[in-house]
């Protein structure tokens, strides 16, 4: 669940796009007509400075875009190996349940199902179901501390090295939990996704007042190309969200460890 203070998590990510395409052509038609009205009063020496002042926001945008877009992958990416981390240790934790007692053996591997189903479930629900997610990663931390309640009766019961290697695995199963589900809750910061937004309009709005100046509507490439940066911004913003959107984590480690569970 994104924090209060994130203004556009939201908000769906086409509705933000299609929010910026319109900003972009608007401004884009204001500032050609400021750049026709102005164009009989402007110099071939301010025109060339307009032009050159083009090109450098287009570098600009370029720069941050880029920027943003890596940001937001590698977000995506760190979520993407919190998952693999995770299973490794949840699957760790379950062979290691093969050295305790019969008498706990048992009810330790149902436990660590149940918390691996609970953390596939809580990970395929969508972001706008916040106390359905709550539910399940509450009750996952319900598996986890019968868990270690087994654990540490059988470590003082003289459990032995094989306790303690059980209950270490434990202690990185948990460790995992919280760095996954923290790495869900960082986001490109908002900041970024602002400034980026401000130079795409104002860059709109130079190629608009560009077009006046030189008396030629925009070209039909200024158009592929706004498209193009809004197409970016989309995936840009969609990488960005865990649990919603088109761009998913993916769950195959945790969903394959779980399969691997039940077969036993």
């Amino acid at each position: 669940m994104s924090g209060p203070q994130e203004l556009l998590y939201d908000i769906p990510s086409a509705v933000i796009s299609l929010g910026l395409l319109a900003a972009m052509l608007l401004a884009m038609v204001a500032a050609y007509l400021i750049g026709t009205h102005s164009q009989r009063r402007t110099t071939d020496e301010g025109r060339s400075q307009t032009t050159a002042v083009q090109g450098s926001m287009l570098g600009l945008l370029a720069l941050l875009l880029g920027f943003t877009f890596s940001l937001g992958l590698s977000r995506h990416d760190s979520r993407s190996v919190a998952v693999v981390e995770e299973a490794n240790a949840i699957g760790t934790a379950w062979l290691r349940t093969d050295f305790l007692p019969e008498e706990i053996r048992s009810a330790a591997k149902d436990d660590l199902r149940r918390y691996t189903r609970l953390r596939l479930e809580a990970a395929e629900v969508s972001a706008d179901q916040h106390q359905r997610r709550k539910r399940l990663v509450a009750n996952a931390e319900g598996a986890f501390a019968e868990l270690w309640t087994q654990a540490a009766a059988h470590a003082e019961s003289g459990g032995g090295p094989a306790a303690v290697s059980y209950a270490a695995s434990l202690n990185d199963m948990i460790d995992a939990l919280g760095a996954r589900d923290a790495a869900i809750e960082r986001h490109v910061p908002e900041i970024v996704l602002f400034m980026l937004f401000g130079t795409f309009i104002l860059s709109g709005a130079m190629l608009g007042f560009s077009s006046g100046l030189s008396g030629s509507r925009p070209a039909t490439p200024v158009y592929l190309m706004l498209g193009l940066i809004v197409l970016l911004v989309f995936m840009i913003i969609d990488l960005d969200r865990p649990r919603r959107g088109l761009i998913e984590v993916d769950q195959r480690p945790l969903a394959a460890l779980l399969e691997a569970m039940k077969a036993q």
